[in-house]
Formats: C-alpha cells, sequence, structure tokens
C-alpha cells in the first residue's frame, strides 16, 4: 500500500507498507506529484511500516518518473520519515547529505509526535 494524502496547504503525508507493485507505485507517484503541485517550502511526513523491496516493475516506473521527483523535491525544506526498520532509518539521514536544500531526520514508529514537532519548527 501506497498511500498520500495533503493536510494544510504545504504538508504531505505518505505512508508505505507492504510490497509495492507497479500500479501501486504509479497510483502513489501520480498523487503525490498531483497534491504537490502548488507546495512551497512544504514539510512531508513518510511512514513506512512492514517493508519489503518494491518489485522490479515498480522500481522501473519510479525511475520513469525521476525527472518530475527531482523537480518535486524542490517544493519540500523538511521530510521526517517514521519507520520501524533501523537501515531505512540511516539511509533517510543520509539521503540528507545528497538532496541539496532538503533536511531529512528520522524517527522510529512511536516518535511520530516528536517528528511532526520537528516538521513545524
Amino acid at each position: 500500500m501506497l498511500s498520500v494524502n495533503k493536510n494544510g496547504d504545504n504538508h504531505i503525508e505518505l505512508h508505505l507498507s507492504g510490497k509495492i507493485d507497479s500500479e501501486t507505485m504509479k497510483t502513489g507517484l501520480d498523487d503525490l506529484l498531483k497534491l504537490s503541485e502548488d507546495i512551497q517550502n512544504g514539510t512531508m511526513l513518510y511512514t513506512i511500516e512492514s517493508f519489503d523491496l518494491p518489485s522490479l516493475s515498480a522500481i522501473t516506473v519510479k525511475l520513469k518518473k525521476l525527472p518530475e521527483l527531482f523537480k518535486l523535491i524542490s517544493s519540500f525544506n523538511k521530510a521526517a520519515v517514521l519507520t520501524d526498520k533501523h537501515w531505512l532509518r540511516v539511509i533517510s539521514e543520509l539521503e540528507s547529505l545528497l538532496v541539496p536544500g532538503l533536511e531529512i531526520k528520522a524517527f522510529t514508529l512511536d516518535e511520530k509526535e516528536k517528528a511532526e514537532a520537528w516538521l513545524a519548527e
């Protein structure tokens, strides 16, 4: 499952769980792109539970949308990642070093309030 919701003018919430196939990836990324169109200086709360690697076809869908996704990143200043996987938290924070202008901080699933407070700072 990959769901995307807009909460306020400049805040997106994504929720990913389980295995992602190509149709789920396409729908989720299309929703993300559409809901993020008017966002400036935005924040993102990304919850990842029970993560399984996406299917090869889902990865292909994401690769095809990379130009649009790179453009989208400039609309956001902060992203908080909530996940039960330590390695995903580490990778998320490393990504922050690779994406200029986007600060990414990772939290455990039970630290949602802490993540939301950090996004609001």
